[in-house]
Order: C-alpha cells, then sequence, then structure tokens
C-alpha cells in the first residue's frame, strides 16, 4: 500500500473548512448546489466560494482564486469545466487542500485525450498529496458533519434523514435514486459517496475505511467494476469482523469475454459471477435491484438478525401463506412444519387456525389479542423458528384493534429478542414508523419480506463464521517460460496433495505393453507432448485396451497421428492409466480473474456444467469449510450427497481436494491463465477422488499439458 491509499479519507467526511471553485450565485446550478445544500443543511465550518466574476456568492464572500485565501483548506469542490482542473488542482495543492471532490466531466469516460487529462491531473494531486474523489462524480455528503457538497437535485424532495447506514455508488444517478429510495423508507443516512471515474479513490478503499467507521452500521454498495481486488476483500473481511452487514450490488452481467478453447472454466466464468461469489465468500450480501438492496438494507438497520433458516409463517389467508412458503423455499429458507404437539396446542386455543407451517390464524384470532401472543410463543418455543413472518394485510390499521395488536406482538418480541418478527401489512405510514420504531421491520410485500429474512440469515452465518486462516503460508511457484510438460503438470498437482490417477510415460510400443500388463487391463493410452491442448482433437486418446497385446498397435496409432496433425510438434511419449469405472465425474478449474487473481470454479460434469451452467466460485486459497459451502451452493449437490436413496459420494475427499487446489492455484498466481481438472472422479462416500485429466495454460503462452 503507497502513503496515499493508506491515509485517511476523514477531510471528505469531516472537514474545517470548504472551498467551491466555480461557484455559482444560482442555488439551482451545479456550482451553487453545494453551497445552497451546506447553508440549509446546517454546516458548521467555514464555506468559501470560489468566483472570479463575482464579490459574493448566495450572500457569501467570494474569492477570485483559492489562492487568496489566508488559510489552508481542507475540503475542495470543484465545479469547473475539465481543460481548467490541472490549474485548479495545482492552485489548491499550493493552498494546502487535503481533498478534492471533481464534479467535471470529459476525463477518462470521453476518450483518449479525457484519459491523458485524469492522468494528469492525478499526477499533480499526488504531487502535493491531496485525494481525489471523481472526477465525473455527483459528489458525497454527511450527515453526521452536517456536510452536502453534492449537485443531486434529489435533496430538492427532501433533506437526508441522520442515521447509521452509509452509501458507496460508483453511479451518481443510482446513488441518487438509492438515496431517494432510502429516504423514502424511513432509513437515516451516516455517509453517501458517488465515486465516479475513480482516478484516485476507489470504491474499494472507501468501503475499507466504512469498515472501520464507527458510526457506520451498516454499508450499501452498487458496484460496475472493481480495480483493486484485495483492497475490496480486506475492506469486506474488516466488516465482517466488525459485524457490519454489507450488501453489494454488481451491475453489467455479460460475461467476460474468455476464448472456450482455452479451457471450460474460463467460458463458464463470467465477470459478475465471479464478483458475487467473491462477495459471498468474505461475507456481503448479494442485490440484484435497487429494491433488493434497500430491503435488506432497511432489515438489517431495524431488525435483529435470524440465527439459522426456519422460518414461521403466520398468515390471515392461506393463498397469501402459500405464496410466502413458495418463496421461502425458492430462497433456501426452512419451512419445515410445526411438531404435532405444538400444532394441538395451537388447535386447543384457536380452533379454526391451520397450524401448520404457514399457521392460518384467520380473522377469529383478533377478537382476543392474548390468543395471537401465545400462538406466537408456541411457534418460537415449540416449534425451534429462527424467525417469524406474519402476513396481517390492513388489519393493524383497524383503529379498535390497532394498539392492543401492537401491545401483543410487542411483548412477543420482548420474550423472543434474538429472533426477528417481520410483519407484512398495509397501513398508514404513521402506524408503520411506530412498529419500526419497537424494532419490527415492516414490509408491504410479503415476499419481499421472505427475500430480506433470507439475508439477514445469510449474513448473520458469514457473521459467525471463523476467519479463514488458509490464505497464509502460500509459497509461490514458478513456471518455466516454455510451455508445460506433462511430468511437470502431474508434479504440481500430486506436490499440492491433489490425488491424481497412475501412469506411465512410455516412449516405444513394448514399454506401453509392459505398461499395460503391470497395471492390469483395461488401460487408457494418450499422446503426451507440450504441443497438443486438446487431445482428442487429433485423435490423441484411445480408451479400453483390453490386452497388452493390443497397446503395441494402439502406441503406433498414436504416434501416427501425432505426426500428421504436429509434424513439428515435440513428442514426448505416451501416458498409459488404469481405465476408471463408475464414479462421479466433476469439474475443477482455476481462471486468472484480472480484479481477484486466481478464481477456483467447480461444477459437476456432463450437462450441469457445460449446458445448465450450474458451476460456483471461489477467491483462492481457501479452507475446507469454505468449500463445503461452495459445494452446498451448487443446484445438483443433492446428487453428491446422494438423493432419493442413490450412491452418496464423499464429500469430504472433494472439500479436501478443493481446498488443496486452492492453495495450488494461489501459489501459481499468475504464472497461469488457467487450470483444469475435468474431470476430476469422485468415488463412493469413504473412497475419495482422482484427477483424470488436467489442463494448464500458463500466462502468455497458447501451449498446455494435459494428464
Amino acid at each position: 500500500m503507497t502513503a496515499f491509499e493508506s491515509s485517511s479519507l476523514l477531510p471528505f467526511f469531516a472537514p474545517a473548512s470548504i472551498a467551491v471553485l466555480g461557484a455559482s450565485d444560482d442555488p439551482s446550478r451545479i456550482g451553487g448546489r453545494p453551497i445552497d445544500y451546506l447553508r440549509r443543511g446546517g454546516y458548521a465550518g467555514r464555506v468559501w466560494p470560489i468566483n472570479p466574476n463575482r464579490a459574493t456568492v448566495q450572500g457569501l464572500p467570494a474569492k477570485a482564486s483559492i489562492l487568496e485565501l489566508d488559510e489552508a483548506v481542507d475540503l475542495a469542490v470543484i465545479a469547473l469545466p475539465a481543460a481548467l482542473l490541472p490549474h485548479a488542482l495545482t492552485e489548491c495543492g499550493r493552498r494546502g487542500v487535503k481533498a478534492c471532490v471533481i464534479f467535471s466531466a470529459g476525463f477518462a469516460e470521453a476518450g483518449a485525450e479525457g484519459q491523458a487529462l485524469q492522468a494528469e491531473m492525478l499526477s499533480i494531486a499526488r504531487e502535493f498529496g491531496m485525494r481525489l474523489v471523481g472526477p465525473n462524480c455527483l459528489g458525497i455528503f454527511s450527515t453526521s458533519s452536517k456536510l452536502y457538497v453534492t449537485f443531486t437535485s434529489t435533496f430538492e424532495q427532501g433533506m437526508p434523514l441522520p442515521g447509521s447506514l452509509s452509501v458507496v455508488s460508483q453511479s451518481g444517478a443510482f446513488g441518487s435514486h438509492l438515496y431517494h429510495l432510502a429516504r423514502k423508507r424511513r432509513l437515516g443516512l451516516n455517509h453517501w459517496v458517488t465515486t465516479g471515474n475513480e482516478c484516485d479513490i476507489e470504491v474499494a478503499e472507501v468501503l475499507r475505511w466504512l469498515a472501520r467507521d464507527e458510526s457506520t452500521r451498516t454499508i450499501l454498495l452498487q458496484v460496475e467494476g472493481v480495480r483493486d481486488g484485495a483492497l475490496f476483500v480486506e475492506g469486506l473481511e474488516l466488516a465482517r469482523q466488525a459485524r457490519k452487514p454489507v450488501i453489494v450490488m454488481k451491475s453489467g452481467r455479460s460475461p467476460v469475454g474468455a476464448a472456450a478453447v482455452t479451457s471450460h472454466t474460463a467460458a463458464l466464468a463470467g465477470e459478475a459471477q465471479v464478483h458475487e461469489a467473491v462477495f459471498r465468500q468474505f461475507g456481503a450480501c448479494t442485490a440484484r435491484t435497487a429494491e433488493e438492496l434497500v430491503d435488506v438494507a432497511y432489515a438489517a438497520e431495524i431488525g435483529e438478525f435470524p440465527r439459522g433458516k426456519r422460518l414461521g409463517l403466520v398468515t390471515i389467508s392461506g393463498g397469501v401463506g402459500a405464496i410466502m412458503a413458495d418463496t421461502a423455499e425458492d430462497k433456501g429458507l426452512d419451512v419445515a412444519p410445526m411438531p404435532p404437539s405444538a400444532q394441538q396446542d395451537i388447535k386447543r386455543r384457536l380452533p379454526f387456525a391451520a397450524a401448520g407451517n404457514p399457521v392460518d390464524f384467520t380473522a377469529q384470532a383478533f377478537n382476543d389479542m392474548g390468543l395471537i401472543s401465545e400462538s406466537l410463543d408456541i411457534m418460537l418455543e415449540q416449534g425451534g423458528y429462527d424467525s417469524i413472518l406474519a402476513y396481517l394485510t390492513s388489519i393493524p390499521g383497524v383503529p379498535k384493534v390497532a394498539e392492543a395488536l401492537r401491545a401483543a406482538l410487542a411483548r412477543v418480541r420482548d420474550a423472543h429478542p434474538a429472533r426477528p418478527l417481520v410483519l407484512s401489512m398495509l397501513v398508514p405510514d404513521a402506524i408503520v414508523a411506530a412498529y419500526e420504531a419497537g424494532g419490527f421491520p415492516v414490509f408491504e410485500d410479503p415476499s419481499r419480506a421472505v427475500g430480506a429474512i433470507a439475508a439477514l440469515a445469510e449474513i448473520q452465518a458469514a457473521f459467525d463464521r471463523e476467519a479463514d486462516h488458509d490464505a497464509e503460508g502460500i509459497e509461490t511457484i514458478k513456471l518455466p517460460k516454455s510451455h508445460l510438460g506433462e511430468s511437470q503438470a502431474r508434479e504440481l498437482l500430486s506436490a499440492a496433495g491433489v490425488p491424481v490417477i497412475a501412469a506411465d510415460l512410455v516412449h516405444d510400443a513394448q514399454a506401453a505393453a509392459t505398461s499395460a500388463r503391470r497395471f492390469g487391463v483395461p488401460v487408457a493410452m494418450k499422446v503426451d507432448s507440450p504441443d497438443v491442448m486438446h487431445k482428442t482433437e487429433i485423435g490423441g486418446v484411445v480408451l479400453n485396451v483390453e490386452s497388452p497385446e493390443e497397446a503395441v498397435p494402439a502406441y503406433e496409432l498414436l504416434h501416427r497421428r501425432f505426426a500428421k496433425a504436429r509434424p513439428e510438434g515435440r513428442w514426448n511419449g505416451v501416458l498409459v492409466s488404469p481405465m476408471m469405472e463408475g464414479g462421479l465425474e466433476v469439474i475443477l478449474g482455476v481462471k486468472r480473474d484480472p480484479v481477484f487473481g486466481p478464481v477456483v470454479m467447480l461444477g459437476l460434469g456432463g450437462i450441469f456444467a457445460e449446458l445448465l451452467k450450474d458451476v460456483t466460485f471461489r477467491r483462492a486459497p481457501f479452507g475446507e469449510a469454505e468449500a463445503r459451502r461452495m459445494i452446498a451452493e451448487l443446484r445438483a449437490a443433492p446428487v453428491l450427497r446422494g438423493v432419493r436413496g442413490s450412491q452418496a459420494w464423499d464429500i469430504d475427499a472433494l472439500a479436501n481436494c478443493l481446498a488443496r487446489f486452492s492453495r495450488l492455484a494461489a501459489s501459481l498466481g499468475e504464472e497461469i491463465e488457467s487450470l483444469e481438472v475435468n474431470p476430476f472422479l469422485l468415488l463412493p462416500e469413504g473412497e475419495g477422488g482422482m484427477a483424470l485429466d488436467a489442463l494448464i495454460v500458463p500466462s502468455g503462452e497458447e501451449g498446455s499439458a494435459r494428464t
């Protein structure tokens, strides 16, 4: 980390003085809004408008240049044409400015000329030790210091409510959208940052700062792309350790243009898919829509976090109960029915109720609020649910029942404080606010409520995880600059502890026969050459060789095919190995992601990976616990466990192999473009597994080795 990267961002959030370059007397203009908002918001520090054409700006004395000030300035806000930025930044640096927020556009987003101007601007900032947010950003605000240096028009609909939720968005317009949605949900904000072009400060650095900021409790991120993957991961891990929820949305879900010929892994790994996998790995909750982002942030700020996935459903409508149950199953929540004895207890109190799960109270329950609280107690105590979602439609807004119902629900919540009680209702805002003040998250849409509960359960599970220490003690492996040979590929896997099928590399036909006799037939025979990436493309594989005598012509056939397909290629010989019957084929892959480095892929073989895209990813390295979570994410995970009495496969061996494979990936680092074991043959439970075939593509090379 450089001194700039590790410096504090405090001048952006709590400056003692602010200069606005390009200040406008018109509060509706870009250079005028920050001054207007600072005055309206009650900012207590000094504000200096910089405008060579006016003596005053919005009633404040103006200066023609920032150099005319008699004191250093903590923060400069710049709303000038792009061409004026180098001169303006130089003057800011000479005046001792610590930080700059740059609204101006026309830089890297505008082409090569703008990119060069942006690089010049960063060079000037580095020279003077200034930090920059932007350019081409919508600014920042911080309610704790009443700092509002932004030109968003959303403030015209109301100034921010103070709170502990901090928002970081690379898109200024989307950041304003999130702010507006949060305000509509009565969510108080702490810090709000739009990073724009990120010529200096990027979203990862702001994340890391917020993870350490004591006034921030929840962090909401909109990410278009991450530049520094290691820094971003550090921020996520710091937030997880501080038990701060991070909810992140990655925009741009098109796949990376990886050449399918390189490996299946590269073809299957999309940019957004890898990003979201890394977010989950390090404890962040991912969202796909703005509403989902705000839903989870809202629930995290108001409610408790469930310590498991057992969800109890309460409804006054059987149809809505079914909808909630369907959504819960889609989200991976457990809506198991209550024990028979618990159902009987509820039926004795509410004879008309359906007492499984969902529990349908019917409208009769509202004649006696004590019955509602007693029934909820039964669900939590005997049903063992980690959270409750109650669909109450508009009944909580009926004056005759409103206060009594809220009191009954409050009694339940007080008796079970560690288990969230989430409500779905259609009532006036004042009633919603009263429930929120009592610690009840309230949703109009019950399905969105289910989604928020599922997200909170994931966040709590991430909080409870032990730190993964498998990233420690990784030694770098250097590969030769030339194409890899077969023996090197096998040595790499074996040395990493990844089991590889036994094999002999033979150099003549008689040696092939001897090897077949030693292993016992049938055997498989494959060409070994660093100049052949995909052996099947040249007919370089012969399977089910049934006798040592058949191995002789098989060897000669493989040699002829190689000589015809690669007349100038390097011939190492033929690899002879036992044929394996049975087992379940799994793909293990590594893709060197440009942001996060080596990323491990897991998928089942056949149509699961190729057609169904049933694959999952993790940033290397990781331990067995993370490997098990990775395995569980596959839609085909029940196949591994042995669904409906079918064969159960050795998941313990797979998790162990994945962890070792990830350490190898981390050791190789930038030495490879991709590494793939396809297939890894998983054997029945307790019998292990082994790599049958592997592809290694060195960094910058088109060659490979296949085992």
